[in-house]
């Protein structure tokens, strides 16, 4: 029955998004596709609270779980439920981190600013050349998603050259503005790169204050997987040994990437290993650690921002 509802409201957005009216004063936000408050949408928005900002526009947040504690004057909206289209068809401006779904598009008179969310160091989305996702391999499916979603960017965010250049073509950004002027998300690793500010978030996330920390970060493996859309954490470490050789100083927090679904039991390491669900902002964990651990997932370029050490 939620699906029928849910589908029936679809179309009833379809067809009335093109008679509502836009406010150009109201902006709406989302991180993660709603799973979450992080990224550069959060910081964006939290630089318009510290500018009063929040006050002169009517700013709308996208969430699955509305009880997320957000700051400033906005209003919580649940996802996928009816007042979710109606802000996607009045409000002006659109600042999002992932591409939405096939149903929701742009139209006139709406600024899509589509921030992303990572350096680009695999191929992603019209360069890539295969696909082994979960299962599924249709590549050609897949690059006509992203060129129907990606129709709808008016701006798009860089941290680079390098990336800007892989935007271009992976995105067909070719004759758009992309604002190469680094992700908003990480002005906090330069902003609160202090002892005084590490210990409150140490204080924050529950970590004691005598160990040093290291931060385990692999990203996810498309080819290793459970059933569609579930990936496996594939660790490559001992985490026995590294227990028994390094307990006394050290702790580790391990961080998932949001795709990976197994469900792992850290209780023989309580005390040792610390995890952290994708509601918690990976720019938290980047600060209260002293070395990174990871693979090939670009958490390598946030991190490398702080100049502390980092094993692959």
């Amino acid at each position: 029955m939620k699906q029928l509802i849910k589908n029936i409201t679809i179309q009833i957005y379809k067809v009335l998004t093109y008679l509502i009216p836009v406010n150009k004063k109201m902006i709406i936000f989302q991180s993660s596709n709603g799973r979450n408050y992080t990224g550069n949408p959060r910081y964006i928005y939290e630089e318009m609270v510290r500018e009063g900002l929040d006050q002169e526009y009517e700013c709308i947040w996208f969430f699955f779980d509305t009880s997320i504690e957000v700051p400033g004057k906005c209003k919580k909206i649940r996802n996928n439920y009816f007042p979710y289209f109606w802000y996607l068809m009045r409000a002006g401006i659109w600042v999002f981190d992932s591409r939405q779904p096939l149903y929701v598009r742009k139209k006139k008179h709406i600024t899509y600013i589509q921030t992303w969310h990572g350096t680009p160091l695999k191929k992603l989305a019209l360069d890539m050349d295969r696909m082994d996702m979960g299962g599924s391999t249709d590549i050609e499916n897949y690059h006509e998603q992203f060129r129907v979603t990606c129709k709808d960017w008016d701006y798009l965010v860089s941290q680079n050259k390098f990336s800007t250049d892989i935007f271009r073509s992976c995105f067909a950004f070719k004759d758009r503005p992309i604002l190469q002027i680094g992700y908003p998300r990480n002005d906090i690793l330069i902003n609160d790169n202090s002892p005084a500010k590490i210990r409150e978030y140490k204080e924050k996330l529950g970590l004691p204050l005598d160990k040093k920390i290291i931060l385990y970060a692999p990203t996810w493996r498309d080819n290793e997987y459970s059933e569609k859309g579930k990936y496996k954490f594939a660790s490559k470490l001992d985490f026995d040994k590294a227990k028994e050789a390094l307990s006394d100083e050290y702790i580790f927090i391990v961080k998932y990437h949001y795709l990976v679904s197994d469900k792992i039991d850290w209780t023989p390491y309580k005390g040792f290993v610390y995890t952290f669900d994708e509601t918690k902002d990976i720019a938290w964990l980047y600060l209260v650690s002293d070395m990174l651990i990871t693979d090939y997932s670009s958490v390598m370029f946030d991190y490398s921002i702080l100049n502390r050490p980092m094993l692959f």
